[in-house]
């Protein structure tokens, strides 16, 4: 057995999960997945569309998007459920030990941002209904105490993440069938049939709205390993879609499906109420217990997604970050309560597509990238263990794949270039950069075991049975437990 006591890329919290952790069922895995596809940004991206096509064209356009970026997640979920591993862990393949660093930790910081604006969404909501029942009127405080509740709910463990979203997925789909219950009755009110309703503006198209709409998890869509390798699977398994079977379809049915009620109920909002943001629509328009319910479910969505969706994102980054200093799953997960708190996302609401549209097209080439290395050129076989050699395989030059750095920066400038397309434009030009470059230049200088091997099944994991076990620092350490398991 190896000693690890001084390497610094491992730690309990970063080495793969077994196949007797994996505890999150298919239908566990939809109910995550319809709290995590709730956020504000599509009720705006509704609401803007609607002035610019009819309700059926916004939510093709916006389902279309989502089921392209469910496929993507289904790919790159893969990693999770045949390897264990997080997202974190595994972008040393394509980056090195030391350059991974780079594109996780800015993932990291933009899930954080994310937990943050969501906590905010959250506190304004709390915020309302406190105040309309006592006068104490202080957002902030709420603010403070719902980061608090969130971050503590996460590092209770997996379980108790999976539990929780039992309850808030319902939730979601109630308040959700209610508002657009209300606000079409709003807008029937006012004689506006949504059903035959088209804007006339020209300030989008249905080609935007889809690339608005990918855009949103461009993040999500390459770190779902964090959350798949706690997913159900079955051993000895060469089918993929039959190894993949819980993974897959959580993610074609609940993302697309949610994220389209989600764009039609603010479109909908803005015709009948005059708003796309559902949290004044319901201090708008509710009264008495009504209105404490549905408030509470809509803090009940915040909250879903944040556990899932960014602060175990966050967190997992930043523990790879700082596996040398022993960093664990609980100080991880302040550092991302704090960074989402310091950056002020009641500020950044105000120029959320702004935002969007940057860190969508940056991250974009990633996806790229890592499909790219893990299907066609290790055709899903990995040396796991050299993941966690210092002087291993993934050492590359000093620590940093070359050829994953400029493929970075190439397909991520060309998305930047290119803004209004720019998933379209990163994800293809990050996959072939980096193809091009490994092929025509880095795999020559780096041999990889296990493309040398003639990709051998020595390096599958849960196709053949096999769990990666990785030595800890410490002879009687537990399991991985990068989420922990045990709530």
């Amino acid at each position: 057995m190896e000693d690890n006591r001084f390497n610094s890329l491992v730690s309990k919290d970063i080495v793969p999960v077994k196949s007797g952790q994996r505890v999150i069922s298919g239908w566990g895995f939809l109910n995550i997945w319809v709290g995590m596809a709730v956020i504000i940004a599509t009720f705006l991206i509704g609401a803007n569309g609607i002035e610019s096509m009819s309700l059926w064209e916004l939510g093709l356009a916006i389902f279309f998007a989502n089921l392209i970026i469910a496929l993507i997640g289904s790919l790159s979920g893969d990693i999770g459920i045949e390897h264990g591993l997080s997202f974190a862990a595994y972008m040393r393949a394509p980056f090195g030990t030391w350059g991974v660093h780079i594109p996780a930790v800015s993932r990291g910081i933009v899930a954080s941002i994310w937990f943050g604006i969501q906590t905010y969404l959250g506190a304004v909501a709390i915020n309302y209904l406190v105040s309309s029942m006592t006068g104490f009127d202080s957002w902030f405080l709420w603010y403070v105490l719902f980061a608090i509740v969130q971050i503590v709910n996460t590092a209770m463990g997996i379980k108790a993440i999976d539990r929780f979203a039992v309850i808030a997925a319902p939730a979601i789909i109630i308040i959700s069938v209610w508002i657009f219950m209300k606000v079409n009755g709003m807008a029937l009110d006012k004689g506006i049939n949504v059903a035959t309703y088209a804007g006339d503006q020209n300030t989008t198209t249905f080609f935007l709205i889809m690339v608005a709409n990918m855009g949103f998890w461009s993040a999500l869509a390459i770190d779902i390993p964090n959350l798949t390798r706690f997913i159900k699977a079955p051993q000895n398994e060469r089918s993929w879609m039959k190894r993949n079977v819980n993974n897959v379809w959580p993610h074609i049915i609940a993302l697309p499906a949610v994220q389209t009620l989600m764009g039609i109920i603010g479109a909908v909002s803005l015709l009948g109420a005059g708003d796309a943001n559902p949290i004044n629509v319901i201090q708008g328009t509710a009264s008495g217990w009504v209105y404490v319910v549905l408030l509470l479910m809509v803090v009940l969505a915040q909250w879903s997604t944040n556990t899932a969706a960014n602060l175990i994102p966050a967190t997992l980054t930043f523990i790879n970050a700082g596996a040398r200093i022993r960093l664990n799953f609980v100080a991880g997960l302040i550092i991302a309560g704090v960074i989402g708190t310091i950056v002020q996302p009641w500020a950044i609401l105000n120029n959320l597509f702004l935002y969007l549209g940057y860190y969508g097209a940056i991250l974009s080439a990633v996806a790229g990238i890592i499909l790219c290395d893990y299907y066609v050129l290790r055709r899903r076989r990995l040396n796991v263990k050299d993941l966690y050699r210092q002087e291993g395989q993934f050492k590359y030059d000093g620590g940093v794949n070359a050829a994953g750095m400029i493929a970075w920066i190439i397909g991520g400038g060309l998305a930047l270039m290119f803004m209004k397309y720019m998933y379209l434009v990163g994800f293809p030009a990050g996959f072939i950069a980096y193809y091009l470059l490994m092929k025509g230049w880095y795999l020559k200088r780096h041999k990889q075991a296990e493309i040398e091997s003639g990709f051998s099944d020595d390096y599958l994991g849960t196709t053949v049975g096999r769990d990666w076990d990785i030595p800890l620092d410490e002879p009687a350490a537990q399991p991985p437990a990068t989420v922990p398991v045990n709530s």
